[in-house]
């Protein structure tokens, strides 16, 4: 087996054990497909850490559940970033173990924390994957929930984290609203 499948298999080892489910499979581990689907799609010719990242984007999200940091803004902050780390350590050791050398380690664990968004071409991709997975899969059922105000806001924040590239493939592809469609224009 090929070092890459060694990884992917290991990442969706780990996340079969999510108890919370989605559509009758483990839900990180349903995300993590979700994700190597619109990467290989988005970036068919990304290299193993992007696609190693994007599997691992959210491996083990179950242990350390939101709920157990405080409620607002800067509990939530504390949670991603914890969770980023996570992410990134998990990642590298089933790497590390899968045969990758450390700076391959190193740019998956530096996608998984997001250093670079804007500056680094695969964290960038990366995040451009996560907002194409949001929006495919999760935006509709988080609309439901939310308040207008609250998704208009949330569609902006993700419009934002994306490339200009990336927003002109979401007006493309997706038939949003006029009022959610100006946040990917801009």
């Amino acid at each position: 087996m090929m070092k890459l499948d060694i990884a992917l298999t290991a990442i969706d080892t780990a996340n079969a054990a999510d108890p919370n489910q989605e559509d009758g499979k483990p839900a990180a581990l349903l995300y993590g497909q979700r994700m190597s689907e619109e990467l290989d799609r988005l970036y068919p010719e990304a290299t193993d850490p992007l696609k190693i990242a994007a599997r691992g984007q959210h491996i083990e999200r179950w242990i350390t559940p939101r709920q157990s940091y405080p409620e607002g803004k800067a509990g939530y902050h504390a949670w991603r970033r914890d969770q980023a780390r996570h992410h990134a350590d998990r990642v590298g050791e089933i790497m590390a173990s899968a045969g990758y050398s450390p700076e391959e380690i190193e740019a998956a664990a530096k996608m998984l924390r997001k250093e670079g968004l804007k500056r680094d071409a695969d964290v960038q991709a990366l995040e451009n994957v996560i907002c194409f997975v949001f929006l495919k899969w999760y935006f509709a059922p988080f609309a439901a929930k939310h308040e207008d105000s609250k998704v208009l806001d949330i569609v902006q924040k993700t419009a934002r984290k994306m490339s200009e590239e990336g927003r002109a493939r979401v007006l493309a592809e997706f038939d949003l609203p006029k009022q959610l469609a100006e946040a990917f224009r801009d």
